[in-house]
């Protein structure tokens, strides 16, 4: 029995790492990249000062900051860019009532998560930058002190 159960974890196991370098294949990001790239920003953040930090993280050439169509984003809590990794002409511009396609205030809902919760995943719809189609997009953020550092996947 013991043999059985360990060999339909070896298939869960196979098909769980087949989808995700399937996804990988696509070009498309991983939740599992999306936090860690929002952990190591964060952490950047801290230590080479806000500043530096979210200068590189909307340059697009740093290979550092970008992984496939992942990239970093940071908003002050009135809704204001800090960066943006796609996108660097937003940076200084107040975004609070942007809304998506289906009318949803995602920005003001980032911000208003990121007043009370330290860290959060948030759903909307956005323009994917590599392929120019809106699809569902899955944002993974942490608060670091009157900004919020995210970064987000394409589903």
């Amino acid at each position: 029995m013991k043999h059985i159960a360990r060999i339909v974890a070896l298939a869960l196991s196979a098909s769980l790492a087949t989808l995700g370098a399937a996804r990988a294949a696509e070009g498309g990001a991983t939740k599992d990249d999306a936090v860690a790239m929002v952990k190591k920003g964060v952490a950047y953040a801290k230590s080479a000062g806000k500043d530096k930090a979210y200068a590189e993280f909307s340059d697009k050439a740093n290979a550092s900051w970008r992984k496939e169509d992942l990239y970093l984003v940071v908003y002050g809590l009135d809704g204001t860019v800090h960066a943006h990794g796609a996108n660097a002409k937003m940076v200084g511009k107040n975004l609070i009532d942007l809304k998506d396609i289906d009318g949803k205030p995602f920005v003001k809902e980032r911000v208003d998560m990121a007043k009370s919760h330290a860290s959060f995943w948030q759903d909307y719809k956005f323009t994917n930058p590599e392929n120019k189609k809106i699809e569902p997009k899955s944002m993974y953020c942490e608060k670091l002190d009157d900004t919020v550092v995210c970064g987000g996947i394409y589903k």
